[in-house]
């Protein structure tokens, strides 16, 4: 009878990530000049609310017709060499992936999300010391309103930390704060 494998316990995620996945205009998600384009940005934070420089962000979300297909080409390889040719500068893919800066700080550049209800960003943060990425959303506080059963079910403090932040020229602001007072809301799929 062959021997029964146990599963192996979750390890941290890194930081070996942050030299392994980022790839140049990761988070270049609009099309370079686009009228619409908004930029989400902000902290990523730790339980003492320090800045976290080495953690990774992934952004899907839905195009402004409220499509989810995307588009291909996030890492476009040259066929000849096999280099990395970057986005194709005009299609928008719904996808980013950004490394937090020396400050804890990222930057995404995309278009307004269409989904129905409120728009909203979803996001997925990879840092040193977790043991399982987590997921949350970026919901935009200008947005169009409307039910939201994620919204709706928490209360108001709690539901803050879901909201983007509405500033200057077209962006939102959008700190993510991984535990301890103010911890952002993250959500378990199962």
């Amino acid at each position: 009878m062959p021997e029964q494998l146990l599963p192996t316990p979750s390890h941290t995620v890194g930081p070996f990530y942050g030299y392994a996945l980022p790839f140049p205009e990761g988070g270049q998600v609009a099309p370079k000049g686009h009228p619409d384009q908004i930029t989400l940005h902000g902290h990523v934070l730790d339980g003492e609310g320090d800045p976290i420089p080495d953690a990774l962000l992934e952004f899907w979300q839905a195009a402004p017709d409220g499509s989810l297909k995307g588009a291909p080409g996030s890492m476009r390889r040259d066929p000849v060499t096999g280099g990395y040719l970057g986005r194709n500068g005009t299609d928008f893919t719904g996808f980013g992936r950004v490394a937090t800066d020396a400050d804890g700080h990222y930057a995404l550049h995309t278009l307004p999300p269409g989904n129905a209800g409120p728009p909203y960003i979803s996001v997925c943060v990879f840092a040193r010391g977790l043991l399982h990425h987590l997921y949350t959303r970026a919901y935009l506080a200008d947005g169009p309103q409307g039910a939201d059963p994620l919204l709706d079910s928490l209360p108001p403090e709690r539901r803050a930390t879901l909201v983007a932040q509405p500033g200057e020229r077209r962006t939102y602001r959008f700190d993510i704060r991984l535990q301890g007072e103010g911890e952002t809301v993250f959500l378990e799929f199962q």
